[in-house]
């Protein structure tokens, strides 16, 4: 793909950690959330073990994670339109923007602490059962995954990047490195214990992955 000069959304070490969306044991308790809302349906029930392309998911013990980072469609006002994505950070949420002053909220982990970023991009593209390639500088910290620098590490449940991933470019059509991808650590759901990527239980973001359509139209905005 040809790209154009990068318009840059975060410091250039932050940037880098983040392309390797790695699993840390670093957590930070969640933000209480600002304004309450409304609950319309809540789907605790759709966390069960599944079978996806092949490749089995576990079940989720749900009930061990605070109820409000369940699956659930809320009252939201926002003057984003329909289709957008918005992540606010500091509650651990994500939002998917539907019609008529409603959204999708998803429970999410976080970047810790260095690893942070806030902007505005677009889902250019996604990928079920994402390969991980973590990047040198990664390798450098931790020589265990430097075999997958090149060769990228296979798709399965243990995968960093879990069941779907979704790509973010920036206004200029450059890679940001920046990626929505599930995990299979669903208790870091509600803290910041990532190197900076957005992650959600691999249920939500089958879910979510869904709901997206590719395109300049499906607009990113993070919050901080």
């Amino acid at each position: 793909m040809r790209f154009r000069n990068a318009l840059l959304l975060c410091s250039l070490a932050a940037t880098i950690a983040l392309a390797g969306c790695s699993q840390t044991t670093t957590t930070a308790g969640s933000a209480p959330e600002g304004v309450k809302v409304a609950t319309n349906q809540i789907f605790s029930g759709n966390y069960g073990a599944i079978e996806d392309h092949g490749y089995p998911l576990p079940a989720i013990p749900i009930n061990r994670l605070d109820q409000r980072f369940h699956r659930q469609i809320v009252d939201y006002e926002t003057k984003e339109r329909p289709g957008t994505i918005v992540v606010n950070t500091p509650n651990r949420f994500l939002y998917y923007v539907l019609p008529g002053g409603k959204a999708v909220r998803y429970g999410i982990g976080v970047g810790k602490a260095g690893f942070a970023w806030e902007g505005e991009a677009y889902v250019a593209w996604k990928q079920e059962w994402p390969t991980w390639h973590p990047p040198k500088e990664m390798a450098e910290r931790k020589p265990e995954v430097a075999k997958y620098v090149e060769e990228g590490m296979g798709p399965g449940i243990s995968n960093p990047l879990g069941a779907r991933a979704l790509y973010l470019f920036n206004k200029d059509g450059r890679d940001t490195l920046f990626r929505l991808h599930g995990t299979p650590e669903w208790a870091s759901i509600g803290t910041a214990a990532s190197s900076g990527c957005i992650r959600l239980m691999n249920q939500d973001i089958i879910d979510l992955y869904s709901r997206v359509r590719p395109g300049r139209n499906a607009r990113v905005v993070v919050q901080q």
